[in-house]
């Protein structure tokens, strides 16, 4: 029906779609849906309710992905309560201020900066509903743990990691985790590796979406010509990881 709407062919609408978005319509249609069931499962008096007014139409084939569309059980969404507890710390490294969270599951986000009230804020704004819990000292080794990373990226994270985002950023990342420290690849590359040859710009959206520095290594993409493109947390930075992997 979008093709039609379009005034374009089935297949030709469909390989535009994905190389616009990095998804096929039916992808894009679920990760909306799963983008209202947040929305509903604040709001509605069951978790049922929240299901059917989604858009599902069954709640068993939705618990099957339940897990892996939330980041957490859905139960935990639902009449505003804070989605989960978050454990975090600010720590310093070379390369600055770093912030390092986890949930039950493992690390949910790494980020890097100049300002540590900034990645605070940050924090708050990715994850607006949860609990954050700070000043325990229990949780600095993994900060140290991190930090150990930053420094010595080839010795690799012994920890946990909670990776969250759509079918098609982690497809990305995990082709990111792919590529051995001291290696680079081309956004090209990288979407070729996943099955989406068209998706380069995507492929580019999805580094930026990435929420864990070094641990899942956008830093490690380069241009076609191999200079250097935007990263996240500043150009500087990617430079300074590329140049300590590249002498390891």
């Amino acid at each position: 029906m979008l093709a039609q709407e379009a005034g374009l062919s089935p297949t030709y609408f469909q390989r535009v779609f994905r190389r616009i978005t990095g998804l096929s319509p039916r992808q894009y249609g679920e990760a909306c849906r799963a983008q209202r069931l947040r929305a509903a499962l604040r709001s509605a008096a069951t978790v049922t309710d929240a299901i059917y007014a989604a858009g599902y139409n069954s709640s068993s084939r939705f618990y099957e992905k339940a897990d892996s569309l939330l980041g957490m059980k859905p139960g935990a969404l639902r009449g505003g309560a804070p989605a989960e507890r978050l454990r975090f710390a600010i720590g310093q490294c070379s390369l600055g201020a770093i912030l390092v969270a986890s949930g039950e599951r493992g690390i949910v986000a790494i980020l890097m900066g100049d300002d540590p009230e900034i990645l605070a804020r940050d924090l708050q704004d990715r994850f607006p509903n949860a609990e954050l819990v700070g000043a325990d000292p229990d949780y600095e080794d993994h900060v140290a743990q991190v930090v150990s990373l930053v420094e010595t990226p080839a010795v690799g994270l012994g920890l946990p990691l909670d990776i969250r985002g759509t079918a098609f950023q982690q497809r990305v990342w995990n082709a990111l985790r792919a590529i051995s420290a001291g290696q680079t690849a081309t956004y090209t590359e990288i979407a070729r590796a996943i099955g989406h040859p068209e998706s380069v710009r995507a492929v580019a959206n999805a580094c930026g979406a990435n929420a864990l520095a070094v641990a899942i290594p956008c830093h490690r993409v380069v241009r076609r010509d191999g200079t250097l493109s935007g990263y996240r947390w500043g150009v500087a930075r990617k430079k300074a990881l590329l140049e300590r992997e590249k002498d390891a």
